[in-house]
């Protein structure tokens, strides 16, 4: 499959199967696709927590209720040191949610790749997630990421194939 097909065929998943583990070689992978994701100034400000304990995935549920059964949710966080990068937010932008959104976007691909379904997800207690997880100071909580396989119910929402045309979004200049 090329980078568009796989790009059209990844949906947000929202049944997932809780009963089917995710294997810890995928998971892996999905980090990996983080890892190597492009970001402002190559800072590298993600830092990830998967969670896939029984206890760990009942603070999530705790924390969210986009949760989605998932058997296991990457806790996707913005290190907010920057050092002495002309990429802080003193200057008015906000680079580093751009690479969490880009961060997000590669892991998510990465795990349709593999068989797996996710959602990326922005509604959830922050300051649960930080209590419940023990996130730093220095860390932000952006984006959760439900993984796992489809249940019986899990397909795309009717909505998937919705898409603007090209010259909706497009201008050549």
């Amino acid at each position: 499959m090329n980078f568009l097909e796989l790009a059209e065929e990844r949906y947000s998943l929202r049944n997932m199967d809780a009963c089917h583990p995710v294997e810890k070689d995928k998971l892996e992978k999905i980090a990996k696709a983080a890892r190597v994701s492009p970001s402002a100034c190559n800072l590298q400000r993600h830092r990830l927590k998967i969670v896939t304990s029984t206890e760990g995935i009942e603070k999530i549920r705790r924390c969210t209720t986009c949760h989605f059964n998932a058997p296991a949710v990457i806790i996707i966080s913005l290190d907010k040191d920057t050092g002495s990068s002309p990429m802080d937010e003193k200057r008015g932008m906000r680079f580093g949610l751009v690479d969490i959104g880009i961060v997000a976007a590669h892991m998510s691909l990465q795990a349709a790749e593999l068989g797996l379904g996710t959602t990326i997800a922005g509604m959830f207690d922050k300051g649960k997630i930080i209590e419940e997880f023990g996130i730093p100071n220095s860390q932000e909580p952006v984006l959760i990421m439900p993984v796992g396989y489809p249940d019986e119910k899990g397909g795309p929402c009717i909505l998937h194939k919705s898409r603007l045309a090209l010259d909706k979004t497009t201008e050549w200049v």
